[in-house]
């Protein structure tokens, strides 16, 4: 079984030891799964837990002070699952797996998300708050006046209102992911707490198919980064539409990256996996840190 791990594309963490030491523990504790949708899920479960990244606990809030995981999962037979805009659930990985082996649908949101989370014993209500996300929360003074104040507060602050529609914000995407491959078989996972001061029920990239995460049986994808860009160009199948023309993984997610950025002037990352088990990351913020295990 190999593993490689991501912790978001934007800006250097300020303790990066800390975190590249989740990263390393997750790929191991998913290299220890003898099934590849086991090792992402596996994998991303322990990122979810730590409040060091974007996904559950320590996930970004929204504007009306919430916070709402997603995520999707996918395997070589292009079986997917996908949950999101789920308030309280920390393994927002597992409920996308629940939704793509225990129904006949590819997607599930909100409250029917959680109820279904509910319903597959895993846990809701957790508080998702860290103590980073609750000190950067209080410096705020969210408007009270409704969704247009909100609008128009969030305009100011979620990086999208200049008038080229760049992303000009805060580089705080991270997201996590997970690609695997034990030889035979794909899986590729995204979950996230999404991005600070978008709007109450905003989505972004990770739980679309083809966007935040794809696989297929050339490849097995994960990306992160600024998540309306990266659904407009579908960064994830780009990637994977690479590989299937013949390039290796590596090669593959630096290619789309480049693509990425000359399309949309944005900032993201993503991480490959072949089915030759070729490894593959790519980023163009500051930073992006990575991970990857082998069992022996």
């Amino acid at each position: 079984m190999q593993v490689l791990v991501h912790g978001g594309a934007g800006s250097a963490p300020d303790d990066p030891e800390s975190r590249r030491a989740v990263l390393e523990r997750a790929a191991e504790t998913g290299t220890a799964q003898t099934e590849t949708v086991d090792a992402v899920e596996a994998a991303l479960n322990v990122l979810e837990s730590s409040p060091r990244f974007n996904a559950g606990v320590g996930s970004a809030v929204q504007s009306d002070g919430e916070i709402r995981t997603d995520a999707g999962i996918m395997t070589d037979d292009r079986a997917v699952g996908a949950a999101c805009s789920m308030p309280g659930v920390e393994r927002a990985v597992s409920v996308a797996r629940v939704v793509m082996e225990e129904t006949p649908h590819g997607f599930l949101s909100g409250d029917h998300a959680v109820s279904l989370a509910e319903s597959a014993g895993i846990e809701t209500d957790v508080d998702l708050w860290a103590e980073r996300t609750r000190e950067k929360w209080a410096d705020l003074e969210p408007p009270t006046g409704g969704i247009r104040s909100e609008l128009d507060w969030i305009n100011e602050r979620f990086g999208r209102s200049d008038p080229d529609g760049r992303d000009d914000g805060p580089r705080d995407h991270d997201t996590v992911g997970s690609v695997a491959f034990d030889g035979d078989r794909l899986a590729a996972a995204t979950s996230t707490g999404g991005r600070w001061l978008a709007l109450a029920g905003r989505v972004g990239d990770v739980p679309q198919v083809g966007s935040g995460f794809y696989c297929s049986p050339a490849a097995a994808v994960s990306a992160t980064g600024a998540g309306e860009d990266i659904a407009r160009v579908t960064l994830s199948r780009r990637v994977a539409g690479h590989i299937e023309r013949g390039r290796d993984a590596q090669s593959a997610t630096e290619l789309a990256i480049e693509e990425f950025a000359e399309l949309t002037g944005s900032t993201a990352g993503v991480i490959a996996i072949d089915a030759r088990g070729t490894l593959g990351s790519a980023y163009n913020s500051d930073a992006m840190q990575t991970a990857r295990a082998k069992d022996h």
